[in-house]
């Protein structure tokens, strides 16, 4: 590969991928605390963790749908990005406040609200800022800016809790209330970034406005699309993965520290198999990462120590770099460019209201509810290794692109 390809991208593509990396630096300060927060600061059981995760998922659901639709009707992408960061910017404070689960229920159904109004239309504005044969590539570069944001914002909450914690075995309130605080400042210059340096993008002519529903989507699409729910459903919460790590014997600094494995790795690797995909096609990446995923969760549930987690999450970090951004731009391969938004939309819709029965499911499966104490820890992992061979096998059916139209 010629050294001066990064150069050579479109400017969207290092707006939305500056933006990303921004906001990631922010949320990963907290979002891989709060797990930790509900259990060790208010005692709340895997169960009502799950349901927290799923709930706040679900939330982004339908306004995914929504907004990704009423982006292709207006023909407008990048205002609708602009005004879902700036929520998600707005909800995080309310963090500081929090003293019951239902707090932070609240404001992460406030930032999943953001979510789901920005994810369609920026991943549309991404796809129609870049060519074809750049796809995969700046899809990977966008997803390796947001893992290295994840990794500095984790870097920052790790240096925080060593400050003012002593041994860290568990996170405390005051810790996490200061980190809350400082996260707002990366999310904030996020949404300024964007809202002054990104352009939009306008619709291509010669389609018609698309229509809330599956109308008009290549029959490929929808094929992978039940793949990628199927898969989702054993797929729940990487919270799950944290507390399995505390379970075995990490304390909260050591599990950053894993966290910044996993993301240094996805964000070395997130760019290369992006392009990688540009020449060998996506499918052969999307099933290395599946079948890669699936040696990893059942890793997880045989995991005697800390250690064993911590490198599992490392490989993890792999499957991410190899489906993540790659799925990403195959959506794109497999429908019109006028249909972008819905497709998009249709695409994050289905795996986040899947998410809410996979981290229930995960939530039960570990602790049971009422008098059933479930089947231990290993049991969600066991179950996600298993969906991903049956979500396997729908998509070896699905090619490389959808037909000519």
């Amino acid at each position: 590969m010629k050294k001066n390809w990064l150069p050579q991208l479109p400017r969207n593509v290092w707006i939305l991928t500056a933006t990303s990396f921004l906001t990631d630096v922010s949320s990963e300060m907290i979002a891989n605390l709060i797990p930790l927060f509900l259990a060790n600061v208010l005692g709340v059981s895997t169960a009502i963790i799950g349901l927290i995760d799923g709930i706040a998922e679900t939330t982004a659901s339908l306004l995914k749908l929504y907004s990704g639709a009423l982006s292709d009707k207006l023909g407008k992408r990048k205002w609708l990005t602009v005004l879902g960061y700036g929520i998600s910017t707005i909800a995080k404070p309310f963090l500081f406040f929090a003293s019951a689960w239902g707090w932070v229920l609240g404001v992460r159904f406030a930032d999943r609200v953001g979510k789901g109004i920005r994810t369609a239309p920026r991943d549309a504005l991404m796809a129609g800022s870049v060519d074809e044969k750049q796809r995969g590539l700046a899809f990977g570069l966008h997803r390796a800016g947001d893992t290295a944001g994840a990794f500095i914002g984790l870097a920052i909450a790790a240096l925080v809790i060593w400050l003012s914690q002593t041994g860290a075995a568990q996170l405390t309130r005051p810790t996490f209330q200061l980190i809350v605080l400082i996260s707002f400042i990366p999310a904030l210059l996020a949404v300024l970034v964007l809202a002054l340096g990104a352009q939009e993008v306008s619709k291509p002519t010669g389609g018609k406005v698309p229509v809330f529903n599956f109308t008009g989507l290549d029959g490929r699409f929808k094929q992978f699309l039940l793949a990628a729910v199927l898969f989702t459903l054993g797929n729940s919460s990487d919270s799950f993965i944290i507390l399995r790590g505390q379970e075995r014997g990490l304390s909260v600094l050591q599990i950053l520290g894993m966290m910044m494995t996993f993301n240094l790795i996805y964000t070395l690797l997130a760019g290369p198999f992006g392009a990688l995909s540009d020449k060998i096609g996506r499918r052969k990446l999307i099933f290395a990462g599946w079948g890669l995923y699936a040696l990893v969760y059942f890793g997880f549930s045989a995991a005697q120590t800390g250690a064993q987690i911590w490198l599992l999450f490392g490989t993890y970090g792999i499957y991410y770099a190899l489906t993540e951004g790659v799925a990403k731009a195959f959506v794109a391969d497999l429908v019109r460019p006028e249909m972008r938004g819905t497709a998009y939309g249709l695409y994050n819709a289905a795996l986040a209201l899947t998410a809410f029965p996979a981290s229930l499911i995960a939530g039960l499966l570990w602790q049971g509810i009422g008098s059933w104490g479930g089947f231990g820890p290993s049991a969600p992992f066991l179950f996600g290794a298993v969906m991903v061979a049956i979500a396997a096998l729908v998509f070896a059916g699905v090619p490389e692109k959808a037909r000519e139209v």
